[in-house]
């Protein structure tokens, strides 16, 4: 009678099937579960920013100091915020690409550009739009103004690093790099008005003490966050969709067949 093979007490283990959320660090995986959550996350940006559009414009009061023009910084100032953070989670998505060399961080990486740089836009679009009735000026070479400014050169550069690269890893590997090196422009924006004597006002939200707004207005600004961010998701989602497609095709079709036939 045939006999099995012994086993080998020093031969390595089979390795252990990812458990829970962590099998989503394959991109063919990760990719139909990002197209479940595109509607979720347009549908809740679309109700959070109406919300936060409604509260802002209709329902808080006007500025004893600056009138009506003080609406423009609902949208400032959440876009503001959403231009730092995701310059962020993408220097956090390079550095893990970089030491883990896990290639769904670079794809979301890259997604998150273009959106980054649409609020970092947004962001001194509408500071020129408030700073002329309030400063009498389109733009002044402030410290937050002019560090705000660099940080769309970043986010610019990096894109156009991604374009001219022929090869995707290089391009990965490169635009990681510059995410990194330029991280330090991020605290360098927010703490400017601390730092140095500039013309922009202070923040009106902080962690060590209370805000110094009116409670509607406070809420009307982090609707306008939350929709921000959920905005974000829903792009940043359905671009590494079409990153992992374009990468990744034979996968990515081996794993929605896989999906349909667990159906």
């Amino acid at each position: 009678m045939h006999k099995p093979p012994a086993l080998n007490p020093f031969a390595p283990a089979a390795p252990a099937s990812r458990p829970g959320w962590l099998r989503y660090a394959s991109p063919a995986r990760f990719y139909p579960l990002a197209g479940r959550l595109i509607p979720w996350l347009a549908l809740a940006a679309a109700l959070f920013g109406a919300a936060g559009l409604y509260v802002g414009l209709v329902v808080a009061p006007v500025d004893s100091q600056q009138g009506e023009v003080y609406r423009i910084l609902f949208i400032h100032v959440a876009a503001a915020w959403m231009s730092m953070f995701l310059y962020l989670v993408m220097a956090l998505y390079a550095a893990l690409g970089l030491v883990l060399q896990t290639r769904l961080s670079f794809m979301m990486m890259r997604a998150l550009a273009p959106t980054g740089a649409l609020f970092t836009f947004v962001t001194l679009w509408t500071g020129a739009l408030w700073g002329k009735p309030t400063w009498g000026a389109w733009w002044v070479w402030d410290a937050r103004l002019t560090s705000e400014l660099i940080l769309l050169f970043l986010y610019l550069g990096f894109m156009a690093l991604q374009a001219a690269s022929d090869d995707p890893r290089r391009g990965d590997r490169g635009g990681a790099i510059l995410l990194l090196a330029g991280v330090v422009n991020v605290p360098i924006i927010y703490f400017s008005v601390r730092w140095w004597n500039t013309l922009h006002q202070g923040a009106s939200i902080n962690l060590t003490t209370a805000p110094s707004m009116a409670h509607v207005m406070l809420g009307a600004m982090l609707l306008m966050v939350a929709a921000f961010w959920l905005y974000s998701a829903a792009v940043g989602l359905a671009r590494v969709r079409d990153i992992i497609a374009e990468r990744e095709p034979a996968a990515v079709q081996a794993a929605m067949q896989a999906e349909e036939k667990a159906r």
